[in-house]
């Protein structure tokens, strides 16, 4: 098993190298509601937390961290993506604990653009009805942890991309690492390779174009083939220090360093404060490696997060049930919010 986990990390590793950020490749690729974190309490760390995130949550920035659910955990958040746009997120994920050290998870996620007219080359102003684009992709996963230090994990996701005449389909894999150290397993490592799968294409009757014959009046009709395009793949590189305080009180630092296949990489630095596991406190910074201020970046979920989370308890079982929001500042648009709950039984 070490083997295999230090193979693991020297392919990512030596991964890095073959999907660096690459500017010109950017808009070349598909699927990219794949890079956008749907979890309120990551995504308030600016998706620094690679190395630190626990549960079912993790199956978004390393699946290693859901070898750490508890037990039970359900999650359910909304997005307001870009705000004005009228773009949502919808999540939901459940996780199990599964024997002594290995846990499973499912996620789904589902990203709506509201109604958009419908229009034809003979009626381009519309007025014949509206359609819905809808991306959705579903995560099946599994993590276990190998020693007192080191937990893998492994994600297979379905991803699907349609309007009602033309879709989808694909499947990805990721797959990530956590290592554990320190006096008071306070120190953490992590890295994860995510989005890694087969080029997809569209296909459907919406990629048909028919003609009448002038010589015969047959109607003939003709399957237009979309090219193929990549998944947006990715390394995340990621460390994580716990503080302890007195009281029960906790300050976590996370840094994170990921390299994009298909636009500029990103550096992430985030700041945690946990009173008790009942009141927590967060914030971040996202910032684009080769741009000077977010104005000139080329994504526009860089700069400042940040966000909260209330944990309630829920019995003498030590169930909670907890409320988590984060905002991310985006240029252009009015930020993205994300409320979600979680409960932990």
């Amino acid at each position: 098993m070490k083997k295999t986990i230090i193979s693991f990390c020297l392919a990512a590793l030596s991964t890095m190298g073959a999907i660096a950020g690459n500017p010109d490749r950017a808009g070349s690729a598909g699927a990219s509601h794949l890079l956008v974190n749907p979890w309120a309490r990551s995504a308030g760390l600016g998706n620094a937390s690679m190395a630190s995130v626990n549960g079912v949550e993790g199956v978004f920035l390393n699946v290693a961290g859901l070898a750490f659910t508890n037990k039970t955990e359900l999650l359910f958040t909304n997005t307001q993506y870009f705000v004005g746009t009228g773009i949502q997120m919808n999540s939901v994920a459940f996780g199990q604990k599964v024997g002594k050290s290995g846990a499973f998870g499912l996620s789904v996620v589902n990203m709506n653009f509201g109604d958009i007219a419908r229009t034809t080359t003979d009626l381009p102003e519309g007025g014949i009805g509206s359609f819905t684009v809808n991306y959705s992709n579903i995560g099946i996963s599994y993590a276990k942890g190998f020693s007192n230090s080191i937990y893998g994990g492994l994600t297979v996701r379905l991803i699907s991309e349609a309007i009602y005449n033309v879709r989808s389909q694909g499947v990805a894999f990721d797959a990530g690492i956590r290592y554990v150290t320190g006096p008071k397993d306070n120190v953490r490592f992590g890295i994860a390779l995510r989005n890694v799968g087969p080029p997809m294409r569209y296909k459907g009757d919406g990629l048909t174009v028919s003609a009448v014959i002038p010589a015969n009046g047959q109607t003939l009709t003709v399957e237009q083939r979309s090219e193929k395009y990549e998944l947006p793949s990715m390394v995340n590189v990621g460390f994580a220090y716990d503080f302890l305080m007195k009281n029960e009180m906790k300050l976590t630092a996370n840094g994170q360093f990921t390299s994009n296949s298909f636009s500029k990489d990103l550096i992430a630095t985030g700041l945690e404060f946990n009173l008790r596991n009942r009141f927590i406190l967060r914030g971040g910074y996202q910032k684009e490696i080769g741009s000077n201020t977010t104005y000139d970046a080329k994504s526009a979920l860089v700069g400042p997060t940040g966000g909260l989370t209330l944990n309630l308890p829920a019995g003498e079982s030590g169930s909670i049930i907890g409320l988590d929001y984060s905002y991310r500042v985006t240029n252009p648009f009015a930020g993205v919010h994300s409320v979600g709950i979680h409960i932990t039984l």
